[in-house]
C-alpha cells in the first residue's frame, strides 16, 4: 500500500513567511514563482519527488497519478539488498543465448571493471553522483572506445534494474558519451609490404609462419578473427573461392560469405598446402596473432608500426586502384551497406588513383599537326 506524505515546505522564498513550494493537493505541491507542479510520494519510508513539468494543473494531477503508480510497483524493502554485482550477473545471463560468444565476452570484461566500482553496492543506492565519480576515476584510465563500452553496460543493467522495479529512474544517464577521434589509417604501401614479408621471412619458422599469416590478411581482406580460423575445408580450389565463416565464434555481422579465390591468395594458399591433401578440419594458419613478428620485422625494417587490420585496409585500397567498384569490395569483406562504408573510408584514395591516371590522359598534339599540317589541337 503506497504511503502519501505529509512533509513541511520544500524550501522557503525570499520571504521567509511564505514558503516557495505549497502543498495543494495530497502529494502535489506549486512552486509560489513559478506556479510549475511538483509531486512527492512516500513510498517504504523514503521520498520520491519529482517535477511534473507543466503549471497546469489537470495535466499536474494526471502526471501524479502515473508517478503514483509507477513508485507503488517499486520492490519491497528486501530488494534493497539486491547488489549491483548481482543484478548485472543476472542481466548478463539474460543476454548470453541471444548474442555471439564473443559479444558475452566482451560484457563480461566490462562487467567485471564494473564491479570493483559499483559490485557490493545496492542497485536502490546508486546515484548520479556515484556514476559521475565512476565517470571520473574510470575515464582518466581508459580509451574512448572502452569507456562508452562500461557506460552502455552499467545504463543497460540500471535500465533492467528498472524493469525489474527495483529504481525508478536511471542514475547513469548523466555520464556522456566520450567522443572517439578517428586515427589517420596509415595504410602500407605495396614497397614496405613487400620489405615487411621480406624482413620477417629472412627471421626463425615462427616469423614465417607469421608472415604466412600477414599475407592471408592481405591477399583475401579477411579480419584477423577470420583468417586465423579459416580451414582448408573452406578453401575450394577447384571453384576457385573460399569461405569466411569465422570459426566458432562467426564474423562480425554473424553472416557466412563466400569470396573468389584471389590470384595472389591461391599462391599462397598452394604453398602452403605444398601438394599435399590436407585434414579439412585443420586451421589454415596454426597461429591467432603475428603481432610479435610485424612489430621486430617493422623495427628492424625502419618501417612504421603497423598491425592487423591495416593488412585488411591494404586489400581495399589495392582493390580500389584495381578498378573494382565499391559495392564489390564491400561484398568481399564482408559489409552489408553496399559500400557505403568502403566509400566514406577509403574514398580518399579513389580520389588520389583517379588524378594519378589523368596524368596518363596527354593528347599529344604533334602527331596530328604533322599529318594535316595544321597546329590547332
Amino acid at each position: 500500500m503506497m504511503e502519501n506524505s505529509v512533509i513541511e515546505p520544500l524550501a522557503t522564498g525570499k520571504d521567509e513567511q511564505e514558503p516557495s513550494f505549497k502543498r495543494v493537493a495530497e502529494c502535489l505541491w506549486r512552486h509560489s514563482h513559478t506556479g510549475r507542479y511538483y509531486a512527492l510520494v512516500k513510498r517504504h519510508g523514503k521520498q520520491h519527488r519529482k517535477s511534473l513539468a507543466t503549471a497546469d494543473r489537470q495535466l499536474a494531477e494526471r502526471r501524479l497519478a502515473e508517478f503514483r503508480r509507477t513508485v507503488a510497483r517499486l520492490g519491497t524493502p528486501q530488494d534493497k539488498r539486491i547488489t549491483f554485482m548481482e543484478l548485472a550477473k543476472n542481466w548478463l545471463d539474460g543476454k548470453r543465448g541471444r548474442l555471439k560468444q564473443s559479444s558475452v565476452e566482451q560484457f563480461e570484461v566490462g562487467v567485471r571493471q564494473l564491479n570493483k566500482h559499483f559490485g557490493t553496492l545496492p542497485v536502490r543506492e546508486i546515484t548520479p553522483s556515484i556514476c559521475h565519480e565512476w565517470e571520473k576515476k574510470r575515464g582518466e584510465k581508459i580509451g574512448a572506445s572502452a569507456f562508452n563500452l562500461e557506460r552502455s553496460i552499467l545504463i543497460a543493467v540500471l535500465n533492467f534494474a528498472i524493469r525489474e522495479s527495483l529504481l525508478l529512474e536511471n542514475p547513469a544517464v548523466v555520464i556522456s558519451r566520450r567522443k572517439i577521434s578517428k586515427s589517420k589509417i596509415v595504410i602500407p604501401s605495396t614497397e614496405q609490404f613487400d620489405l615487411l614479408v621480406k624482413t620477417m621471412r629472412a627471421g626463425d619458422r615462427r616469423a614465417w609462419t607469421a608472415a604466412d599469416l600477414v599475407e592471408l590478411l592481405a591477399y583475401s581482406g579477411m579480419r584477423v578473427a577470420e583468417a586465423t580460423a579459416m580451414t582448408w575445408g573452406e578453401v575450394d580450389f577447384s571453384q576457385g573461392r573460399f569461405t569466411v565463416s569465422g570459426g566458432i565464434k562467426g564474423t562480425k555481422n554473424g553472416e557466412v560469405r563466400i569470396v573468389p579465390l584471389f590470384p595472389a591468395m591461391r599462391s599462397l594458399l598452394e604453398r602452403l598446402r605444398n601438394g599435399a591433401v590436407p585434414n579439412p578440419t585443420e586451421r589454415v594458419i596454426p597461429i591467432t596473432t603475428a603481432q610479435k613478428a610485424i612489430d621486430g620485422a617493422c623495427k628492424k625494417a625502419g618501417l612504421p608500426r603497423f598491425h592487423h587490420h591495416l593488412f585488411r585496409h591494404f586489400f581495399v585500397s589495392q582493390a580500389i586502384e584495381a578498378g573494382i567498384d565499391f559495392k564489390t569490395i564491400a561484398s568481399w569483406v564482408g559489409h552489408k551497406d553496399g559500400g557505403l562504408l568502403v566509400a566514406k573510408t577509403y574514398g580518399h584514395l579513389r580520389d588520389t588513383h583517379s588524378f594519378e591516371m589523368a596524368k596518363k590522359m596527354t593528347f599529344d598534339c604533334s602527331l596530328h599537326s604533322q599529318s594535316n599540317g595544321s597546329s590547332n589541337c
